[in-house]
């Protein structure tokens, strides 16, 4: 089994918490894939360059000043920092956009209604799963950054939930694949102040109800959706849950 993990910015904000995760991550069975957000860095060295930060529905518009600072920070600053870590813990790993080996190719985001910038969609059928193969054939773990391209010279600024879950798709043409999403909560709740509120399955069904109950909303949306689509397209299964628990049950499933 390919196991595909995400971890969001609560994690790699956090030293403690990101090296707490790695420990676990390491004792994960490969082949595995780790994919990561950008964390709140490229914030924070946008208001120190004085490039200001434009969110559209609480989602980050990337103008070309922002695109060079995101492509800094998450393929340099943190892509390479987890990866330095892994090494220390005996983890052989490799730091990977999405133009790498032509990984993650992707399509500008259309300007109508909304015009996000140098945003990209991904079509996970495009994702290259023959070099992906190769690296996990090789005992490698690719450590993949929110990054893709669009075949013309351009990087583009990408939903990490949303590479998590194509990277998890192209996986599943290579064996079974199971995606973990990890971040600061048990799993999805159902009352965001009851960490033991956990909801143990989501279906499609269900996944509408919660919405028009406003139980999911902003930022849980993109990742649940990211999820039904993986395991809509082949992904054995999809848990969401708290980056300590990587190695047990406790968390979310998300199934057809």
């Amino acid at each position: 089994m390919i196991r595909v993990v995400k971890i969001g910015g609560n994690v790699i904000d956090d030293e403690q918490i990101l090296s707490r995760f790695l420990d676990l991550f390491v004792q994960l069975p490969s082949p595995k894939v780790l994919v990561h957000g950008g964390g709140k860095l490229a914030t924070r060295l946008c208001e120190q360059l004085g490039i200001k930060t434009q969110m559209i529905d609480g989602r980050r518009v990337t103008d070309k000043n922002t695109l060079d600072v995101v492509t800094m920070v998450y393929a340099g600053l943190v892509n390479k920092h987890i990866v330095a870590q892994l090494q220390t813990r005996g983890q052989k790993a490799i730091g990977l956009s999405g133009a790498d080996a032509n990984l993650i190719p992707a399509h500008r985001r259309s300007p109508i209604p909304v015009d996000y910038g140098f945003v990209g969609d991904i079509v996970a059928e495009e994702v290259n799963a023959d070099f992906l193969q190769s690296l996990l054939q090789q005992g490698i773990v690719p450590v993949v950054c929110p990054l893709t391209h669009d075949g013309k010279g351009s990087m583009l600024n990408s939903n990490a939930d949303g590479v998590a879950s194509a990277v998890a798709i192209a996986a599943s043409r290579i064996d079974e694949t199971q995606l973990v999403y990890c971040f600061e909560k048990q799993g999805v709740l159902s009352d965001i102040e009851n960490e033991d509120s956990v909801i143990p399955h989501i279906d499609a069904i269900s996944f509408e109800q919660l919405k028009t109950d406003g139980v999911i909303s902003k930022g849980m949306l993109p990742k649940i959706s990211s999820s039904m689509k993986a395991v809509e397209s082949g992904v054995g299964s999809v848990v969401i849950k708290h980056a300590d628990n990587l190695l047990n049950t406790i968390g979310t499933t998300i199934v057809k």
